[in-house]
């Protein structure tokens, strides 16, 4: 509960009961995804807060490029969290820089 009310959680209640029920669906629907990525990924990962699921897998210093209608990252040579990172989905085409 600690980890959901440093999130979204934080907002409520607002005084709106709209407004609060869209904060939660949000919240659990966000929460959800990142565990699921988070188990999905490393073992590591599996055990992280959703802040450092956030910080280490989804804000992914890359450069987008497109080419023949298929777009490519480009990711730094020494970031330390390409390997999990490259476990989410084998859709996206990866390239170190």
């Amino acid at each position: 509960m600690a980890d959901s009310k440093a999130g979204a959680l934080a907002h409520l209640p607002s005084g709106y009961f709209h407004a609060n029920s869209a904060w939660l669906i949000l919240w659990a629907m966000a929460y959800n995804l990142l565990r699921a990525v988070g188990a999905h990924t490393s073992a590591f990962h599996a055990e992280a807060t959703t802040a450092t699921i956030r910080a280490h897998l989804v804000h992914v210093p890359a450069r987008i490029a497109r080419s023949a209608w298929r777009i490519i990252l480009h990711l730094p040579h020494n970031w330390p969290w390409l390997q999990a990172w490259t476990h989410i989905s084998p859709s996206p085409t990866a390239h170190r820089d």
